[in-house]
């Protein structure tokens, strides 16, 4: 018996003995650039996986997509919705291309490569889920509490309802004109901040997906919707005329609860006439200001089952604030990072000063007991005045109160006298370091009394820094800290003082976002945002969203640049053209207002090189720089399309742009654009404006202009996003290093040393404006320190790292420099140090990618080297 069970064993065991196991692994697979998502609208969703393979070379040679409906048959190798074949490709991101997607329905997939010797491995099973697809499977009702614009107090809604069968799945849909929290059986659903998402409300509304599966019970459950005013519904008076947005209305939403029993029967519980509505102890708030919360109000268990709400009243419809409700699809809002306060000052016995030692984006949440009825003020801010209490004068300069019940950047908290309270704001967000409680009545706190919690957009770090300057280790850390604050769905300039989404912040900042972050949900819904903002005849806005402001005489094209630069960002940094697509005939209708508008090829439209040090440069010069770029960029979407006709069009006017801002600024003799600011030297060499047979000459005379600053900068945003490209990248990387290093005024270093955390919004740290401490809009330094001293630069005609370009710069007063940042092929590495006459150098490309490695002229040796897939180390002699 023994023996026939080895036979046996020997027989099974024979496949396994002879068959091949890959060391390539597919993995990280994603729908839509997002892990496992629900609710998805697209019929052709993006599907996209990575290559686990440490071996040198290594390469995928061919792939294949499986999806379908049971997971089961997927691991087997079938589906029932798509079947890819075989593919010869090294591709890693396909487009769904099978059966119409259905909506409510979870699909499973999977992917099937070949690695370079043919041997094929499979990708563990992931999966995707639809929702509503159509605006028509909405079952729900829009409603609201009835009330006007003007009432202050946030409406409560709630209802009681019955699951009769046993409970498979759940699923709650559910779009909001303003803001909300979700709530079943007392329970708030999920962890996201200010959803959903800031959108142009009356072009385009965001609903949101969850699986309350856990949530619910068989029997009786309640469900709580608390909604907030958002953007939607601005009550606070600021410059920007939010209160005065076509769309302003009181909130309302639609819900479906949508219950799959386990008898295959589907149940939808939607909102409804049924409802019930409510004020309670949330009695003001606003996202541009703060919260008020009377804890004397609160209605406990108001989103409990036994709650008896016959004091509650009955709800209306609404209408829907658009025809456009769709999915939203992008990495959310969260309270990320928890900071406690790390001192605090005790001024008397009723005012309390906490430090939280760093500037940030977010909420603080207090926990106190009084005396009921004693009112607590929570200010929030960046600066201190020299007797220690909080100094707001920075930054409520754009704030217009009507009186004295909206303070900016104060909650207000009446204490219920039952014990101790707890409060933190729902719909609103702040930027500060400093927070002053004071209360109507001596209060009693410890430094434990008040957390702060670092809130914004949730997105994936994608990059990292390290070297052996602290200071630029610090200026980097710094740098992200800016990024992050201005990252609430949208980029903003500041989180206090205007949360705008200020179009050239955006892209000025853009390659410090994607080399840091894996940012690109969020920039596709910010782009969407665009296209809903574009007029017909292709002018934008220079906030987006707006209310209305923002289409003056200023919001030209080194603003509103983002319509072209953002998407080909984001085709460079992830092989994705879709954004790029997505926004052709925007880009289109843009340039063509330009030119219809600058016939000759220059133009004046724009802001110019906003907040410089001192010199003031031409706006013409920079402005049509920026056209040159739109049009280029145009030019070579065209051409990525097979768009001939415009390729040939927007070549040839292309041209035309750079003929003519060099013939009009540049002095052929001298080298000099213009009057020879370092933005007029810096931005046409940044932007390739320069002839070729000029480039040397332009780019020493910035050098020598830096020089005579004493390494010092003497630029605005333009100049800032230009200037330590302009220098690095043609020949002058020691000067950029000594500029980007710097810590004398005027430099971002002088900004560290005088303890900042975040960018600030003025060189000057006396200036009398402009003067927030948390801007992202000279922020390009962080995205710098991977291309001027790491060298690693997407390759244009490869996208997405597919082939990297490594450019690295070994720099005097650097001994140590590592840029790591995780593409969508994998981790890039690039990595050197400082051993005496030598430099030992370190390279990491990931599987199924190569990179060309171009040295610097300051070493010995072979110059250009093709490096595949793995590790590379390199010992290189320096030059003396």
């Amino acid at each position: 018996m023994k023996t026939l069970l080895l036979v046996f064993s020997l027989l099974f065991s024979l496949p396994a003995l002879y068959a091949r196991k890959s060391d390539c692994i597919p993995e990280n697979l994603k729908c839509e650039h997002l892990i496992n998502p629900i609710g998805i609208d697209s019929q052709r969703p993006r599907l996209s996986w990575m290559i686990n393979d440490e071996r040198p070379g290594a390469i995928q040679t061919a792939c294949q997509i499986i999806v379908g409906t049971d997971s089961i048959r997927v691991v087997g190798g079938s589906g029932d919705s798509w079947n890819s074949e075989k593919v010869i490709s090294q591709n890693i991101l396909l487009t769904y291309s099978g059966k119409e997607l259905k909506p409510f329905t979870r699909y499973y997939w999977k992917v099937n490569i070949w690695d370079k010797d043919g041997v094929q491995a499979s990708s563990a099973v992931s999966c995707f889920e639809t929702g509503m697809m159509n605006i028509s499977n909405w079952q729900g009702a829009w409603i609201g509490d009835g009330r006007d614009i003007n009432y202050k107090p946030a409406p409560y809604f709630r209802k009681v309802f019955e699951a009769k069968k046993n409970i498979k799945s759940a699923r709650a849909y559910i779009a909001v004109a303003g803001l909300y929290e979700l709530y079943i059986n007392g329970e708030k659903i999920g962890n996201h901040r200010l959803d959903p998402l800031y959108t142009r409300f009356d072009r385009r509304n965001f609903y949101v997906t969850y699986d309350v599966t856990s949530q619910l019970q068989s029997g009786k459950n309640a469900i709580g919707v608390l909604l907030g005013n958002g953007w939607y519904n601005h009550q606070s008076m600021g410059v920007w005329d939010f209160h005065r947005a076509p769309w302003r209305n009181r909130p309302a939403f639609c819900m479906d609860l949508r219950i799959t029993y386990e008898d295959g029967t589907v149940e939808t519980i939607p909102s409804e006439r049924d409802w019930k509505t409510s004020s309670g102890a949330l009695v003001f708030n606003s996202i541009y200001t703060a919260e008020h919360y009377d804890a004397r109000l609160e209605q406990k268990g108001w989103n409990t089952i036994d709650f008896d709400d016959s004091g509650w009243h009955g709800v209306g419809y609404r209408g829907a604030p658009s025809q456009n409700i769709v999915s939203q699809q992008v990495e959310p809002i969260r309270n990320v990072e928890t900071i406690p306060a790390q001192s605090l000052n005790r001024i008397n016995d009723s005012v309390y000063v906490f430090d939280f030692a760093r500037n940030m984006s977010g909420v603080t949440r207090i926990k106190i007991s009084g005396e009921e009825g004693t009112i607590v003020r929570l200010k929030h801010g960046e600066r201190l005045y020299e007797n220690g209490h909080v100094d707001l004068s920075n930054i409520d300069v754009y704030h217009r109160p009507v009186d004295d019940s909206d303070p900016f950047q104060t909650d207000i908290l009446i204490l219920s006298g039952k014990g101790e309270d707890e409060f933190m704001a729902r719909f609103n967000y702040k930027g500060f370091r400093y927070v002053e409680v004071t209360g109507s009545k001596p209060i009693k706190l410890d430094q434990q009394s008040l957390t702060a919690y670092f809130m914004h957009s949730d997105v994936s770090p994608a990059g990292e820094i390290k070297t052996s300057n602290d200071l630029v280790n610090r200026l980097w850390w710094a740098t992200n800290n800016a990024y992050l604050s201005n990252l609430m769905g949208y980029p903003t300039d500041c989180p206090q003082r205007e949360k705008n989404g200020w179009t050239g912040d955006g892209h000025f900042a853009v390659e410090t976002a994607l080399y840091n972050y894996d940012g690109i949900t969020v920039y596709e819904k910010w782009l969407a945002d665009h296209r809903d903002e574009q007029q017909p005849n292709g002018v934008l806005p220079d906030i987006i969203p707006t209310g209305g402001w923002g289409y003056g005489t200023d919001n030209g094209t080194d603003w509103t640049s983002t319509i072209a630069i953002i998407p080909w960002n984001i085709y460079l940094f992830y092989g994705d053209s879709k954004l790029l697509a997505d926004c052709y005939e925007n880009i289109k209708r843009y340039v063509d207002y330009i030119e219809r508008t600058s016939p000759e090829g220059l133009t004046s439209w724009g802001r110019g090189d906003w907040v410089p040090v001192k010199s003031r440069s031409s706006k013409e010069l920079t402005s049509s720089v920026y056209y040159y770029v739109d049009t280029k960029i145009l030019a070579d979407a065209a051409r990525l399309f097979n768009k001939q006709e415009d390729y040939k069009y927007y070549s040839a006017l292309a041209g035309k742009i750079k003929d003519a801002i060099n013939t009009k600024y540049l002095n052929r003799e001298t080298g000099i654009y213009a009057s020879g600011t370092q933005t007029e030297q810096s931005v046409p060499l940044q932007w390739r404006v320069v002839p070729d047979d000029m480039i040397g000459k332009v780019a020493d005379n910035l050098a020598k202009k830096v020089a005579e600053a004493g390494f010092h900068l003497d630029v605005g945003v333009l100049g800032a996003k230009a200037i330590l490209n302009a220098l690095s990248e043609n020949g002058h990387a020691e000067t950029a290093y000594k500029v980007a290093a710097q810590d004398t005024y005027p430099s971002w270093g002088w900004w560290i040393v005088n303890g900042a955390t975040t960018l600030l919004e003025n060189w000057d740290l006396k200036a009398k404006r402009d003067i927030s401490d948390n801007h992202m809009m000279f922020g390009e330094i962080g995205g710098w320190f991977y291309k001027g001293l790491g060298g690693i630069f997407p390759d244009p005609q490869q996208p997405g790292f597919k082939h990297i370009v490594l450019r690295p710069n070994f720099v005097s007063g650097l001994n140590q420099f590592e840029a790591k940042h995780n593409s969508p092929y994998g981790l890039i590495v690039s990595k050197w140090e400082r051993k005496k006459k030598n430099i030992i150098c370190n390279m990491e490309i990931p599987a199924n990618s190569s990179a060309t490695l171009y040295l610097p002229g300051n070493v010995k040796g072979e110059r250009i080297m093709k490096l595949g897939a793995g590790k590379h180390s390199l010992n290189l002699e320096m030059i003396k």
